[in-house]
């Protein structure tokens, strides 16, 4: 049996472990189908290191491919599944990843991307197509005995960089062994108030590492993951009630989806079963982060943190209404550093970049990229994830200014330097900036600031052809929602753009603070 599942097979053999929009997998089958995918994997020519990229939504299959790399010791790379062929082709590449596993909705896409890749397996969940194996076919070439010489594998998350294209995160915390993993998840479900043998609700892309984390880690304890690709609010909460969920990670968009349910919706839920709901990802008006504990009761929580540095802070509902806005306070492991531009340590409330040092000795770095590591690390094992803020005088931080450019829409992370290399590709394009707006329902949508070519003259069909443009090069959600023609950009002699001048009075127009 699969080390970090064997007792709880045992113990809830009968019982569901996994339950995604097409059935259901007890936990003895999933122990069982976990080891025929380590023996398939290892008969394949995988060897421990070795790394899978995954390319699929939401499903029990995939949890068995991450249960399995988690045995077989090798990396997973969860890749987002809007991705474009040429995104999806960069990711494998970079990560070096020598099989596949994409599921039949993204498969059209999956095999532009990895075409002329030499690849030891690709696998398709639901069933064979071109030179994609059955998935079903291909785990039981091996039998479900226990697998020997078990070596811990786990992630690697690709999230958007300076650079304008995805950098792979790896972390120090992944680079254990199975017995180390076994604490992690224990600590993690004790600190995050998720109880043992809990109903986790996956209601967000499992290639984001919080909703990763918050599923597929407390699984380890015992907890049934009920997951969902698309989130539909109605039907949230009916699962809510239905398999007595106790724990789920948001994102502000879904709070504002369930708030404009009508009334009978809302007031049919029951949420009696709901221990702890985590937000994070992207910040929440405080008016709606009000009606969600008013409805849902003090169940609400919130963190701040990434993918490089895990969480940092946390704080629950009575804090967070004693002191709106907070992130929390940090966490025992974690100490929290407020920087000034010359590098001495800020006063208290006065703003700083924020800086992170692990008291465990956690750390990451970018895969094959050492300036980007070098750039985000102060020292050996103290980072910043490029935000500013302050803390108060109780050790509470609050945020005071967003990620240099970054563009968080829905809890998604969008890079604007990719959309803009993109854009100045087009011929009617001789300058671009992209930056976020504001946006009621994601947090920020996505604005381009554009100067048409000299000779040229802007319209509403230019501003139609760019954002066609830029849905043909790159995933649909990072196309702009909307074009602002400008005679010229602000940039500064040297070229740097000053994208605040071209986005504060959209900020400075809504009230909320950036």
């Amino acid at each position: 049996m699969a080390h970090l599942f064997r007792a709880l097979a045992e113990r809830k053999a009968d019982d569901a472990a996994l339950i995604d929009d097409r059935g259901e997998t007890t936990w003895a089958a999933y122990n069982a189908r976990v080891n025929r995918l380590i023996g398939a994997l290892r008969n394949a020519g995988l060897e421990a290191g070795d790394t899978i990229s995954i390319f699929a939504g939401n499903s029990r299959e995939y949890f068995e491919v991450m249960g399995a790399c988690a045995h077989g010791g090798w990396i997973y790379v969860p890749v987002n599944w809007h991705f474009t062929a040429d995104e999806l082709a960069y990711v494998v590449d970079n990560s070096d990843s020598i099989a596949i596993v994409a599921d039949q909705q993204f498969i059209d896409v999956a095999l532009r991307g990895i075409k002329g890749l030499e690849l030891k397996a690709k696998i398709a969940i639901g069933g064979a197509t071109g030179d994609f194996q059955d998935y079903e076919t291909f785990m039981h070439q091996a039998e479900p005995t226990e697998p020997e010489n078990e070596t811990f594998g786990g992630p690697m998350f690709y999230t958007s960089g300076t650079t304008g294209r995805p950098k792979g995160v790896r972390s120090s915390t992944f680079q254990s062994d199975i017995e180390a993993m076994e604490f992690v998840g224990t600590a993690l479900g004790e600190m995050l108030k998720l109880p043992p043998d809990g109903v986790s609700l996956l209601c967000g892309p499992v290639y984001h590492s919080a909703q990763w984390a918050w599923s597929f880690l407390p699984m380890l304890r015992g907890s049934r993951v009920v997951m969902r690709q698309r989130f539909d609010p109605a039907e949230t909460l009916r699962l809510i009630d239905e398999y007595r969920v106790t724990n789920s990670h948001m994102v502000p968009t879904q709070f504002h989806r369930f708030l404009r349910l009508d009334a009978a919706e809302r007031e049919s839920f029951d949420g009696s079963s709901l221990a702890a709901i985590w937000h994070g990802a992207a910040p929440c008006p405080p008016e709606v982060k009000k009606q969600m504990i008013e409805w849902w009761g003090p169940h609400i929580y919130e963190y701040y943190g990434s993918t490089e540095g895990s969480i940092v802070t946390t704080v629950d509902s009575q804090e967070w209404l004693a002191r709106p806005g907070t992130v929390g306070k940090p966490l025992p492991t974690v100490e929290v550093m407020i920087l000034g531009e010359d590098g001495s340590p800020c006063a208290t409330g006065e703003e700083g970049e924020i800086y992170v040092k692990s008291l465990m000795g956690a750390d990451f770095e970018y895969y094959k990229d050492p300036d980007k590591t070098a750039e985000a690390h102060l020292e050996p094992g103290v980072f910043t994830f490029g935000d500013i803020g302050y803390l108060d005088a109780d050790g509470y931080l609050f945020m005071s200014d967003r990620k240099i450019d970054m563009i968080i829409s829905g809890g998604v992370n969008i890079y604007p330097a990719e959309i803009e290399a993109v854009l100045v590709g087009h011929p009617a394009v001789h300058d671009a900036a992209v930056f976020g707006i504001p946006n009621e329902e994601f947090g920020e949508e996505i604005k381009a600031a554009v100067e048409v070519t000299p000779g040229l003259e802007s319209s509403e069909k230019l501003a139609e052809d760019l954002i066609a443009h830029c849905r043909e090069h790159l995933a649909g959600f990072k196309a702009p929602r909307s074009i602002d023609f400008v005679d010229e950009l602000p940039r500064h002699p040297t070229g740097k753009l000053f994208k605040r001048l071209l986005r504060d009075a959209y900020w400075q127009a809504s009230d909320r603070r950036i």
